[in-house]
C-alpha cells in the first residue's frame, strides 16, 4: 500500500516505523522540511516529501498533527489525490494548545470538524491511543490481550483498509458507527487511552457521555500538564491507569 503521512512526532513518527516495517511505501511531511526527516528516512527507507506532494499517487494519507494545524495546511492538499483517497485523521482537540473552536464547543465531533476543513471524508483512527502503547502494547492477531483501537466513519470500505494497517500495526480494531458517532472515542471517553481490549472496548465505548467529555478531557489534561511532556516515555503508562481510574464509573471490566 502507499501510504503519506503528515506529522512526524510520536504518532507520525510510530507509524511511520510500523507501515514501513510492514512493507508499504511510506512518504512523510511535516512543517519543518524535508531536511528534518533526513534521519528518520535512514532508519525506515521512508522517503521525505513536502506537504504538497505527500498526497500523490498514494492510497492513504494519514494526519498526525495538532487539531489547530488542520487550519495550516496547504489548500490545495488534496487537488491531485485521488478521488478515492482514504485520509485517517489522528487529531484531538484541547482548547489549552487549539483556542477555542466554536463547532466544537458547540458540540460538533471533532473529526466532522476537521472533515469540513478539508473538504474531505475522513476515518477517524488512531487517536485514542497513547504514543508510548503504540509502540510498546502491539502484539500478534489472537493474543487475547491484544489491545483494540476504535474506528469511525462513513465508508465502510475506507474503514476495513483502515483496520488493516491497524493490525499491521499491532491492535484489533472496533467499527463503532459513523463520522458522527466518533465523539465516543474523543478526549473524555472511557476508551480514550485507557488500553483496552476488543471485548473491554466494545463494552465501554457504548458508556462514553457527551455531557462528560469536557470534564473528563480536563482531568486527562491535570496529569499532563504536572509530568515533562519530553519525558514521555518515562509516565504513559502511569496516564493510561490515570484514565482509567478517571472511567472508572463507566467502565464494567
Amino acid at each position: 500500500m502507499k501510504i503519506g503521512i503528515i506529522g512526524a512526532g510520536q504518532i507520525g513518527g510510530t507509524l511511520i516505523r510500523q507501515y514501513s516495517r510492514a512493507g508499504h511505501l511510506v512518504k512523510m511531511a511535516n512543517s519543518s522540511g524535508i531536511e528534518k526527516l533526513r534521519s528518520l528516512a535512514l532508519e525506515t527507507g521512508a522517503s521525505g516529501s513536502t506537504l504538497t506532494d505527500v498526497a500523490i499517487d498514494v492510497d492513504v494519507v494519514v494526519i498526525a498533527i495538532p487539531l489547530i494545524g488542520i487550519l495550516e495546511l496547504p489548500k490545495q492538499l488534496f487537488k491531485k489525490a485521488s478521488a478515492s483517497i482514504t485520509i485517517i485523521d489522528t487529531c484531538n482537540y484541547y482548547p489549552i494548545r487549539d483556542g477555542r473552536i466554536e463547532d466544537i464547543e458547540n458540540g460538533m465531533p471533532e473529526s466532522v470538524w476537521v472533515s469540513n476543513q478539508l473538504q474531505r471524508p475522513v476515518i477517524k483512527a488512531y487517536n485514542s491511543i497513547l504514543a508510548g502503547s503504540l509502540i510498546c502494547s502491539s502484539l500478534s492477531k489472537g493474543d487475547p490481550l491484544r489491545l483494540a483501537l476504535p474506528i469511525s466513519g462513513d465508508n465502510k470500505q475506507a474503514k476495513d483498509l483502515v483496520s488493516t494497517l491497524i493490525d499491521d500495526s499491532g491492535f484489533d480494531s472496533f467499527d463503532y458507527g459513523t463520522l458522527q458517532d466518533s465523539w465516543r472515542q474523543q478526549p473524555g471517553s472511557p476508551v480514550y487511552c485507557t488500553d483496552l481490549t476488543l471485548t473491554q472496548l466494545k463494552k465501554s465505548i457504548a458508556k462514553a457521555r457527551k455531557d462528560l467529555l469536557p470534564e473528563r478531557r480536563e482531568l486527562g489534561l491535570t496529569f499532563i500538564m504536572k509530568h515533562d511532556p519530553a519525558l514521555w516515555m518515562d509516565w504513559w503508562k502511569d496516564f493510561a491507569e490515570y484514565n482509567r481510574v478517571i472511567y472508572e464509573s463507566d467502565l464494567s471490566i
